[in-house]
């Protein structure tokens, strides 16, 4: 019959049992991942623990697809720190805070660009966290994905017929 008629007679044989016990399975790996990402961000004190490298303005320390490690702490910001930054859009307010600027290592100026409108410096809350560590070359599969979306829908696609179609 072939590949595709074996891959539809196989879908066509699954029983509600099983297709239930796939989804419960699929709930419990989301809920896990989604409780090791709350607990990295308690256990470091960041919002965002990991992030990726999407630009080549912090070479050569860290490039493109490099995956930064992220804490956060109360200890003031001090220059030569690796700070990841988010900007969010609101009017300045006189808070006391000390003003930071940041500049990438292969830049020849500082991120005011990257800044909200108007916006010339940042602040401590500004601060996603510092970095203390990374792993090469591992964002890239984030960076492809999201670059060329066909792939990531081809990926999901394919996981959804491999989960449709194993059976136990």
């Amino acid at each position: 019959m072939g590949f595709v008629g074996d891959q539809v007679e196989s879908i066509r044989s699954v029983q509600v049992r099983q297709v239930l016990a796939q989804i419960i399975s699929l709930g419990m790996i989301v809920t896990s991942a989604l409780i090791i990402w709350k607990g990295l961000m308690v256990a470091t004190g960041s919002e965002s623990p990991v992030v990726v490298v999407l630009s080549g303005s912090m070479e050569p320390g860290f490039k493109r697809g490099d995956i930064l490690f992220l804490r956060m702490s109360k200890q003031p910001i001090r220059t030569g720190e690796i700070v990841v930054f988010n900007v969010d859009v609101h009017e300045r307010q006189e808070s006391g805070e000390v003003d930071i600027l940041t500049k990438g290592d292969n830049n020849f100026g500082d991120d005011r660009l990257l800044y909200a409108h108007g916006q010339n410096w940042l602040q401590q809350h500004h601060i996603m966290g510092r970095a203390v560590g990374f792993l090469p070359y591992v964002g890239w599969v984030t960076i492809v994905m999201t670059e060329q979306p066909i792939i990531k829908y081809l990926l999901i696609g394919a996981l959804g017929l491999l989960v449709i179609t194993s059976k136990d």
